[in-house]
């Protein structure tokens, strides 16, 4: 439904550049240099919250668009955003227009990180879900209740696959970001394991991962070769301690303890627009 060829002309005759599979997502945050906003008048800060207002509002009008924003917390930054778009040119756009948002030298960008949607290369496929059925549960290759099962797994695939590739991001008020990669060094080298054993230690990870099921919504996109890490991890809560408790519990997992390697972490607080104003003091 998704799946689109590299190359699109919109209405107006511009070619855009998107991808085979998956939406480009970047996160954005920024430093808000109060002296400068403080010189300007009360008129003209009103005119940049309206402008910033409206470009929120049509970015997030385009086809399978997402624009979340975000007041971040701690002096890392101030601001945050993350963006979901099917096409890197308007992502490229719309990411310099943020910049200049509420005004020339008001945004000083800190950090930023491009990556991309993606289908984990860990997923059991149909043939390996039959053939784990038939071992497992004794049943018939050609049983109605073995195809029953297969049934339900290819849908409940097909709704796992939607998710990691076309997410639909929830408006849940915990955020944090985070890049991580996976250690090549000597014995620990994440790329020197068989994909059998990679696969295995996976399937270990998720299944501690889904304790937090309910609670933290975990999107991981895909950044080898566009940016500086593997990977980057997205989580949502409800409860800051839930972030606490997943990422310092799946540490002592043998795929994080012994192969990981994790950048800066980002929290934030997702809020709409008259309410991260009022955060910002601006």
């Amino acid at each position: 439904m998704h799946e689109r060829s590299m190359t699109e002309t919109d209405t107006e005759g511009n070619t855009g550049l998107v991808p085979r599979e998956g939406w480009i997502v970047m996160h954005l945050f920024y430093h808000l240099e109060h002296a400068a906003w403080d010189l300007l008048g009360n008129d003209v800060q009103r005119q940049f919250k309206t402008q910033l207002t409206q470009l929120v509002q049509d970015i997030r009008a385009n086809p399978d668009t997402q624009l979340l924003t975000f007041s971040m917390v701690s002096p890392k930054a101030d601001l945050g955003f993350m963006l979901l778009t099917p096409d890197l040119h308007q992502a490229n756009a719309f990411e310099k227009q943020l910049n200049q948002s509420l005004g020339p030298e008001i945004l000083s960008p800190v950090y930023s990180y491009l990556s991309m949607t993606e289908r984990s290369e860990y997923t059991t496929t149909e043939e390996q879900y039959r053939q784990q059925v038939i071992e497992e549960d004794g049943l018939q290759a050609d049983s109605p209740e073995l195809e029953a099962k297969v049934q339900e797994f290819n849908e409940r695939m097909a709704k796992y696959l939607q998710h990691r590739l076309y997410p639909n991001l929830p408006e849940w008020p915990i955020f944090c970001f985070y890049p991580m990669s996976k250690r090549r060094s000597g014995d620990d080298n994440w790329y020197s394991l068989s994909f059998e054993e990679r696969k295995a230690l996976m399937g270990g990870h998720a299944k501690l991962g889904r304790q937090w099921a309910g609670k933290i919504l975990q999107l991981i996109t895909g950044s080898t070769g566009i940016d500086d890490a593997e990977w980057g991890v997205t989580l949502f809560g409800h409860d800051l301690i839930d972030v606490k408790e997943i990422v310092y519990q799946m540490r002592f997992d043998e795929v994080s303890a012994r192969y990981g390697e994790f950048g800066e972490f980002y929290i934030g607080l997702q809020l709409p627009l008259d309410e991260l104003f009022q955060q910002l003091a601006i």
